[in-house]
């Protein structure tokens, strides 16, 4: 059977992943998952993909999402300790729900976000050298999100989840390697479950030889949780960022991808996304039950 072997939330939409053993699956994802996104002054969302530098910044949150925590990864202490520095090297925020709503754009649609005041804003635009806003997910939120199985998310850019497995990533290195590349860390492709082993069906047959396994998978039971195929995921400049210097790294993946994963309809694709179908706890070291296989899309 395959296993979870890593879950990763990213409280803050574009900045730094958090690991954790164990979390709620919600309808919109790991708990927490997208909740905050960062905003220019006009409300236009902000990702890697202009702004890398999000890459250096390591939220976390309470577990009831009322405390935020913004770290600087490029601020930290050099005393080998790990620890960060007090003063601006960390923001901690009372996160509100009550603050009036505000449009933000994201991908050209208009949603809306509540503003986390003046002192988020400014650590946040000095950190990015550009004015920046922090905005959270309103309650009543009602997004709806696209695939063969339609779901909802906060901010993420599609799906709720986005799941890859050890073997796409170690097949995707071997590739790599020919070009004389070097691999990558896993974090490049934000991921929420990554998965190693090989998935069975307790409904199907196991079709798990080659990777990208989970391109095929259509329905799965994980922990006490239930996910459905929504479609692939479309690789972007994002996969260029290298996590830890918050700064391009390069042409890699992307390159390499382009040889032997572009989609039919264009783009490169690795790892695939998820509608959630009943939430529920997931951890690490769960087994991957796939209720349902179909074939790989073009």
């Amino acid at each position: 059977m395959a296993t979870v072997v890593d879950l990763f939330t990213y409280p803050v939409k574009g900045c730094a992943g958090t690991s954790v053993d164990s979390t709620y699956l919600t309808p919109a994802g790991l708990a927490h998952d997208r909740s905050f996104m960062v905003v220019s002054a006009g409300g236009v969302y902000r990702t890697q993909r202009r702004d890398p530098r999000l890459a250096l910044v390591r939220p976390t949150v309470s577990a009831d999402g009322s405390r935020l925590t913004l770290a600087s990864a490029e601020r930290e202490s050099g005393d080998g300790g790990g620890g960060v520095r007090g003063g601006d090297d960390e923001l901690h925020l009372d996160v509100t729900v009550d603050a009036p709503r505000r449009d933000v754009d994201l991908f050209g649609a208009t949603y809306q976000g509540i503003d986390q005041g003046d002192e988020a804003a400014a650590w946040l635009s000095d950190l990015l050298g550009t004015p920046s806003r922090l905005v959270r997910v309103p309650p009543e939120h009602d997004r709806k999100t696209d695939g063969l199985t339609p779901g909802t998310s906060g901010y993420a850019d599609s799906s709720a989840v986005h799941l890859l497995s050890r073997a796409s990533l170690a097949h995707l290195h071997a590739r790599m390697a020919e070009r004389g590349a070097p691999p990558l860390a896993m974090d490049r492709f934000r991921p929420n479950i990554v998965i190693d082993g090989h998935p069975e069906g307790s409904h199907g047959v196991d079709r798990s030889a080659a990777p990208h396994s989970e391109d095929r998978i259509r329905r799965m039971t994980i922990g006490a949780a239930d996910l459905a195929y929504a479609k692939l995921a479309v690789r972007c400049a994002v996969t260029l960022v290298d996590q830890r210097a918050g700064a391009r790294g390069g042409l890699e993946p992307l390159r390499t991808l382009a040889g032997y994963r572009r989609a039919s309809g264009g783009g490169v694709v690795f790892g695939a996304k998820f509608s959630v179908v009943r939430p529920g706890k997931l951890s690490v070291g769960d087994e991957v039950d796939v209720v349902e296989w179909g074939d790989a899309e073009a």
